[in-house]
């Protein structure tokens, strides 16, 4: 058997209920300069795969300066490599390991930096039903629950998180983070989650296509999540899938911040009229401006924000590969 294709042996006792039905499961993750990160999650891919019965690993690379290609060549979990030769972007790589697959085969998509716990992926695919995405319960390193479901972007949760800043906003109801407890709790059915982990049913890849390759990091997944339920498919929060996730450098890198800033308002743009976006936009510069004291964060978003130049992205100098 390809060492890249991993085969389970059949289960016993209480795993042989949490077994799938044979499924072809595609697990990628993207790379760039992943070295430090991408050991941890190669890791925790048995335990947290536990129940799937055939699998393949594909880690993407999109032109790494450091080891992260000879990590992943090394590791025994036995990754097939594709080196996209270029800092491609997020949703290209992705394409780019789709475009070698079989259509039948399931996605996983991780960032380097997640981390799975026992059983995770195989609680996806029960609460999954063989369609649409599913998402896991999220925490940080310190296990708290990280809030990762989102609302469809509006002007009133632009609005509410410019003037009444996003915490508040989420603790009421109305910005684009959810906040509620009973969601993080219970699962069901939501609008997007943050894009580090995504379990996606063959279904919803033949339905909805390639990754939008625009926008090269950053409001990929929720434009890809938002032709999920357009598609009359659902995407879906599993707590009881769990996954660690450490972090995104877009907190500390102004340019990032910047970008997703960028992509945040052209994504609205492609969705809605010439005046709501424009209400949108001024939304979003109100918010940064008011917050320009903060932090370097706010000040990028907010020049970015005003300058909205589309072209920002291809300059980007992908620091981790991680949203």
């Amino acid at each position: 058997m390809d060492a890249s294709t991993r085969q389970q042996e059949p289960k016993t006792g209480s795993t042989a209920a949490a077994a799938l039905v044979a499924r072809r499961l595609a697990v990628v993750t993207v790379t760039y300069n992943s070295a430090s990160v991408l050991s941890g999650l190669l890791d925790s891919l048995n335990a947290g795969l536990e129940g799937v019965e055939q699998y393949e690993v594909i880690v993407v690379d999109n032109d790494s300066h450091d080891h992260s290609v000879d990590l992943a060549l090394a590791h025994p979990i036995g990754a097939r490599i594709i080196q996209t030769g270029r800092n491609a972007g997020y949703a290209a790589a992705i394409n780019a390991a789709t475009a070698t697959i079989d259509p039948s085969a399931d996605l996983l998509v991780l960032n380097p930096d997640i981390r799975l716990q026992r059983g995770c992926i195989a609680s996806l695919y029960a609460g999954l039903h063989s369609t649409g995405v599913a998402v896991p319960q999220v925490r940080g390193e310190d296990g708290g629950i990280s809030r990762s479901i989102r609302r469809e972007p509006s002007l009133v949760t632009a609005w509410s998180e410019a003037l009444l800043g996003g915490t508040l906003a989420a603790r009421l109801g109305l910005g684009e983070i959810v906040d509620g407890a009973a969601v993080y709790r219970e699962g069901g059915p939501i609008e997007w989650a943050t894009g580090a982990i995504l379990l996606v049913s063959a279904e919803a890849r033949e339905k909805v296509g390639e990754w939008d390759e625009s926008f090269f990091l950053y409001s990929e997944e929720v434009d890809y999540l938002r032709r999920v339920r357009a598609a009359d498919l659902e995407v879906l929060y599993v707590p009881q899938a769990l996954a660690v996730h450490i972090g995104g450098d877009y907190h500390s890198s102004p340019f990032l911040t910047a970008l997703m800033t960028v992509n945040r308002i052209k994504y609205y743009r492609r969705h809605h009229n010439a005046a709501a976006s424009a209400l949108f936009r001024l939304g979003v510069i109100v918010g940064e401006g008011m917050r320009l004291a903060v932090g370097l964060g706010h000040r990028s978003a907010f020049r970015a924000a005003v300058g909205l130049s589309d072209g920002l992205h291809g300059d980007l100098k992908q620091p981790s590969g991680v949203q």
